[in-house]
């Protein structure tokens, strides 16, 4: 049995067979239809969530499959002071495949130690999101055509900010990657990332702060929002939330094929005047998750379709 608790848990040749597994999803829906017949998926959503909610009970759906679960922490046992993995030993007898979100840092992973069922870590704290990355990178494949040689913006929060801390973990992985970090002083990617990702891997990376210094050279913008849930001043976060806003004029500065990425839900700092720009994934990109989330839970419970 095997869970999914950070994107290293495959390696680059399992991700490529997970994306081509995806492509072909994408491709052929009506051949996969009836693959998880019988099957279910177990959502358990200590945090709040929209599109990895939705799109992982749409992928299981779009399976054959049904789903089970909550959507806050509220609304189940946990309330009553249930750990993690009391909660996990009984949803085990209940669905096939887990799906799971939690404010902690490890709960997943303290979960899938005594799990019956694989379970999928939907995001954990500011730690990882590897579902998220499987996004990212299919996303990235799908319309790049590749995931080497690239020049690769990381704008907004980038210190508490998951779905960065997983994508460059993911990234490093690939020849030719560099990566543009920018950010705030008080948002800077954390220690662990430079030190034990970046620069333990040998990647060329560079700190900045101005948005429009960078734009000109990325192919690859990847925006993401100044998470409130994750401040413990709000004069802190009222200061830097609208640190970035990309609009226009700033896209005006970027090279003609520039992809722009974001995890969602944007606030402020994608002006929706950039929406109909063609350079503009990030509708896409929760599409794309869909797909991902589909390959996964296939990969997980080990079916294959012929």
């Amino acid at each position: 049995m095997r869970h999914l608790m950070s994107p290293l848990d495959f390696s680059v040749e399992e991700l490529e067979q997970l994306m081509n597994l995806a492509n072909d999803i994408e491709c052929n829906p009506k051949k996969y239809a009836h693959a998880c017949d019988g099957k279910i998926l177990a959502t358990l959503f200590y945090e709040p969530s929209t599109r990895t909610r939705l799109s992982f009970e749409s992928a299981m759906i779009r399976l054959g499959g049904k789903c089970l679960g909550f959507a806050s922490a509220d609304n189940s046992s946990a309330a009553k002071g249930e750990s993690v993995s009391d909660t996990i030993r009984i949803v085990s007898c209940y669905a096939d495949i887990c799906a799971m979100r939690h404010p902690k840092e490890g709960a997943p992973l303290v979960a899938s130690l005594v799990s019956g069922i694989p379970v999928i870590n939907a995001g954990d704290g500011g730690h990882q999101h590897p579902t998220q990355t499987l996004t990212d990178l299919l996303t990235i494949h799908s319309m790049k055509g590749r995931l080497n040689n690239l020049t690769i913006g990381l704008c907004g929060d980038l210190k508490f900010g998951r779905t960065v801390h997983s994508l460059i973990s993911a990234l490093v992985r690939y020849e030719g990657i560099r990566f543009v970090l920018i950010s705030p002083d008080e948002l800077r990617v954390p220690d662990y990332i430079r030190n034990d990702v970046l620069k333990a891997n040998h990647v060329e990376f560079e700190e900045v702060t101005k948005l429009e210094d960078a734009l000109p050279n990325l192919d690859l913008l990847y925006m993401t929002r100044v998470q409130k849930e994750r401040f413990f001043n709000e004069e802190d976060y009222v200061r830097m939330k609208d640190f970035y806003i990309l609009d226009k004029s700033k896209m005006d500065l970027a090279k003609p094929d520039m992809l722009v990425l974001h995890p969602l839900p944007r606030v402020n700092e994608i002006s929706v005047e950039v929406d109909n720009d063609p350079r503009a994934a990030y509708f896409k990109q929760a599409q794309y998750g869909v797909y991902a989330r589909m390959a996964l839970i296939l990969t997980l419970l080990g079916i294959e379709v012929q």
